[in-house]
């Protein structure tokens, strides 16, 4: 068995594991009608954009909040489903790109027998909402970014950071999430006078996700994006116990959600995944650039193998 570097609880887990036969086949992470377009290196489109119409109304910070309570009920209460990854409605209604790969890969985890690799969600205090302005969202749907505090696999509470999306007339789905590393946190976001957080340069989303592809694929030369990760950056000290196991190199990355700081930096959140034919593991990044800045510091990871 090959040995894994765990980046949310800094542990070791061991093995990487076959595919599990009969677990659902998850879709490819490519750009469909029900998901913002991933693999672009971009979020949900923001430019020219239109005003949300009477029968879309404009999703508020209090509405954002509320469903992501909700999703955590419902995700809760699908854990105590028996064999919930296996069961293609759950998911769907539950995730999407790289989050809908973490539910596949859960069946490694009775295959191989180790304990579960998710957990229920026991949420403290209320979450911080990052919203983009009503006319900033995709025509396709709508987003958001939550920070909020609860425990990790190993039972330590600290902040997570996830990013929700829903098609028009659908309920909000789980796209990408990720502890933050001990001893980092979330950046303040700039905000207007509304209160809304302000548009992420797509141009940087778009390297900072090449770069962390091509460190990670090992394909290209560091920096080759026009940006380099951190010298202390946890994904630097993971690639090497990973890159000696059962490693798969990542196919792409999906959907890039992000914001402006309010020091003028970048943050921004995505998850990578192997192709849907040889899924090994998924790794979640959220990533800070700081204002005038080539280089990615990375203030939360996980690997879900």
């Amino acid at each position: 068995m090959a040995l894994v570097l765990s980046l949310s609880g800094c542990g070791v887990l061991p093995g990487l594991g076959a595919w599990p036969a009969g677990a659902p086949t998850p879709s490819p992470v490519t750009s469909q009608a029900t998901s913002p377009p991933p693999s672009s290196g971009t979020a949900p489109p923001t430019s020219a954009a239109p005003t949300p119409s009477p029968a879309r109304a404009a999703l508020t910070i209090p509405q954002a909040r509320q469903a992501m309570r909700e999703w955590v009920g419902k995700y809760n209460a699908t854990l105590k489903k028996r064999k919930w990854w296996k069961q293609n409605a759950r998911l769907d209604a539950l995730f999407m790109e790289a989050a809908l790969h973490e539910a596949v890969l859960e069946g490694n985890h009775e295959t191989f027998g180790w304990k579960p690799g998710h957990k229920p969600i026991g949420l403290t205090g209320a979450p911080t909402v990052y919203l983009p302005r009503p006319e900033h969202q995709p025509p396709i749907g709508d987003w958001f970014i939550a920070q909020a505090t609860y425990k990790d696999t190993k039972g330590h509470a600290r902040p997570h950071v996830l990013a929700f999306f829903r098609s028009a007339g659908q309920h909000f789905r789980l796209a990408v999430a990720t502890p933050i590393h001990w001893g980092q946190r979330m950046p303040k976001p700039r905000l207007d006078a509304d209160g809304y957080i302000t548009d992420m340069d797509d141009a940087v989303a778009r390297a900072v996700a090449k770069e962390y592809l091509n460190f990670w694929n090992n394909e290209k030369k560091e920096g080759a994006s026009g940006y380099r990760l951190a010298k202390n950056s946890f994904s630097r000290k993971a690639f090497p116990a990973v890159n000696k196991g059962l490693y798969v190199a990542f196919a792409d990355h999906g959907s890039v959600f992000g914001f402006r700081t309010a020091d003028g930096g970048s943050f921004f959140l995505f998850g990578m995944v192997n192709d849907a034919k040889s899924l090994n593991q998924v790794l979640s990044e959220a990533l800070l650039v700081p204002r005038g800045s080539r280089t990615i510091q990375e203030l939360g990871a996980n690997w879900f193998s």
